[in-house]
């Protein structure tokens, strides 16, 4: 089977065609790089996804703090993820790099924060 992907392991993004048998990998196209194949490769066999998002701050400046995962983790956990991610809420000051959620699901991937958000002078 021939199917187009693109690239998201570097800022290229590039437009590759890939021929496949099941879950094997017979030949890549358009690649720049080695990434692209290897991209392809874990997308057939164990898809993997980042999060961006934000969660409530508590007492801060800013209503919200942007997060992230430290890792990327599998694709079927994303909907799971978010949803624990959004009853997450953080006391301010929060600070670049806070651990929010320690070992996301049992992934291995943490959700830290992105931004500072100091607390609200009152």
């Amino acid at each position: 089977m021939l199917r187009e992907y693109v690239c998201i392991m570097c800022p290229r993004g590039c437009e590759m065609e890939a021929e496949t048998e099941g879950k094997e990998l017979l030949s890549v196209t358009g690649n720049f790089c080695s990434k692209g194949r290897d991209y392809i490769f874990q997308e057939l066999t164990a898809p993997k996804r980042n999060i961006a998002t934000s969660v409530l701050v508590k007492g801060g400046e800013l209503p919200l703090a942007s997060v992230r995962l430290t890792k990327p983790i599998p694709r079927e956990d994303i909907f799971r993820a978010m949803e624990q991610i959004k009853r997450a809420a953080v006391q301010a000051p929060v600070f670049t790099g806070q651990v929010v959620i320690k070992n996301l699901l049992g992934t291995g991937s943490d959700v830290i924060a992105t931004k500072n958000v100091e607390k609200m002078d009152l």
